[in-house]
């Protein structure tokens, strides 16, 4: 597809009411109003296409960003091309789907490498991608992630998210509880963690359908305990 049918297609799937929203708080960018899940389709229904997402990611509309994210190849990304977006997120507007939400880049095969870069990085919106990549990665099965690094994570998360940026503590909020759905040691240490941090402040504004995330509830669900009983 060409990057002139794929602006097309998300024309064609424009919704007022998003746009409405948009215009509301402008951004710098411009938008369709799709949401993020149809979004998520219009993806796939275009296909893996480094090319064509590279082309995508240079346009001023913010859906055609999501989707040239969305369609990168990860086999083809570089880490040049990773430290060359993340200047580009919009002060971090477009960090969550960069890398988190089974972003691209936690496909790639230097994604750990990056993150663990990026948490020692003076740049808070590398910081925040560093732990949405945590997130992501913790699904896999990665060597270096055993549990002695996880729980050297966990006592860090722990021992600084009050003092970081209010997105990053978000984020260390989301690899929190990928950490502690691994395995029964770590989700006892991520428990732990979590009742010593206390609240974690999150201002989402006036995006309403937003609420700070119960890491707790996640940590000791039903699911987690059956899982972790054996």
């Amino acid at each position: 597809m060409k990057k002139t049918e794929a602006i097309a297609l998300l024309k064609q799937n424009r919704n007022e009411r998003g746009i409405a929203h948009w215009k509301k708080k402008p951004r710098g960018l411009k938008s369709f109003g799709i949401g993020l899940t149809q979004l998520r389709k219009l993806a796939k229904q275009i296909g893996r296409d480094h090319k064509l997402a590279r082309q995508l990611w240079k346009s001023d509309i913010y859906d055609a960003k999501v989707v040239g994210l969305l369609i990168d190849d990860p086999m083809q990304l570089s880490r040049e091309q990773a430290e060359e977006q993340v200047e580009e997120l919009n002060a971090g507007m477009l960090a969550h789907v960069f890398a988190s939400c089974d972003a691209t880049l936690a496909k790639s095969p230097f994604a750990f490498e990056l993150a663990c870069d990026w948490m020692d990085s003076k740049d808070p919106v590398r910081r925040r991608c560093a732990y949405g990549l945590v997130y992501e990665l913790c699904k896999k099965n990665i060597k270096a992630m055993d549990d002695a690094w996880c729980l050297e994570l966990i006592e860090l998360i722990r021992e600084t998210i009050h003092e970081e940026e209010m997105w990053v503590r978000e984020s260390m909020n989301g690899a929190l509880i990928a950490l502690g759905k691994r395995n029964r040691k770590l989700n006892k240490a991520a428990i732990r963690a979590v009742k010593a941090i206390g609240p974690v402040d999150i201002d989402y504004g006036d995006d309403n359908h937003c609420e700070s995330v119960d890491v707790l509830k996640h940590l000791t669900s039903d699911y987690l305990k059956q899982k972790f009983s054996a």
